[in-house]
């Protein structure tokens, strides 16, 4: 077994009530399914989950050594979760789902976009970083899955985007995202523009040089009864 080695059990029952009493036991369920096969009711203890989520820095692509007690026809699986279920406030864990990777075979995940450097536009010009993509979706063998796609913005100035299309990825890798949505972009602060739009608007109110005010009514009156 390797570093990232999880002990599961196999599950006989399932069901709300079973999740409840797995819960109580300080445990969670799990299932394990792959492609083209069946789905294997498991639990396991989420401490160890956790920890072990924590240490990779791959996270949730971590490459998994399943033990599995009394199913021999199920060791040395190895798996990626797939997806988390967590408590709405506490966060705890609630249920994994544990996806059987095969090693020789391209696989489909999402890896972090990990942004590097401080942009032109940001420290000299008064911009401000915008990130609209935090993740993108590749393929590629299981163990070629890089732990993120670094983004470099030292260059980037206001006004300027880098989209997926602009990103290097490792060899091996492909990309499935589409290539025309923009990772980062430099752009103004919104409270720079609200006091030049409030500017402008006082100046076309302001009456041009030369122009005199309509005298109202009333103006007119108090002027001739101080003559």
């Amino acid at each position: 077994m390797g570093e990232n080695a999880l002990a599961v059990e196999v599950r006989e029952e399932t069901g709300k009530g079973v999740a409840r009493k797995l819960r109580a036991a300080k445990r969670i369920p799990a299932v394990l399914y792959g492609r083209g096969k069946a789905s294997v009711p498991l639990s396991l203890d989420p401490a160890v989950l956790e920890k072990l989520l924590r240490a990779s820095s791959a996270g949730l692509n971590t490459l998994i050594d399943l033990a599995v007690s009394g199913r021999t026809d199920l060791a040395g699986k190895v798996v990626i979760v797939k997806e988390l279920q967590r408590e709405p406030v506490r966060g705890g864990l609630l249920h994994a789902d544990l996806y059987e990777v095969d090693l020789s075979q391209t696989i489909e995940v999402s890896v972090p976009i990990h942004v590097v450097g401080i942009a032109v536009g940001v420290s000299m010009n008064g911009g401000i970083l915008d990130t609209a993509l935090r993740e993108i979706e590749i393929e590629c063998l299981p163990r070629a899955i890089p732990s993120a796609i670094e983004v470099d913005v030292s260059a980037l100035d206001v006004g300027e985007s880098i989209h997926v299309r602009d990103l290097a990825v490792p060899a091996g890798v492909t990309v499935l995202s589409d290539a025309d949505l923009s990772v980062v972009s430099v752009v103004l602060p919104a409270a720079e523009e609200a006091p030049a739009a409030a500017e402008a608007a006082a100046e076309a109110a302001t009456p041009a040089e030369g122009e005199a005010a309509a005298a109202s009514p009333a103006d007119e009156k108090k002027g001739k009864e101080k003559e």
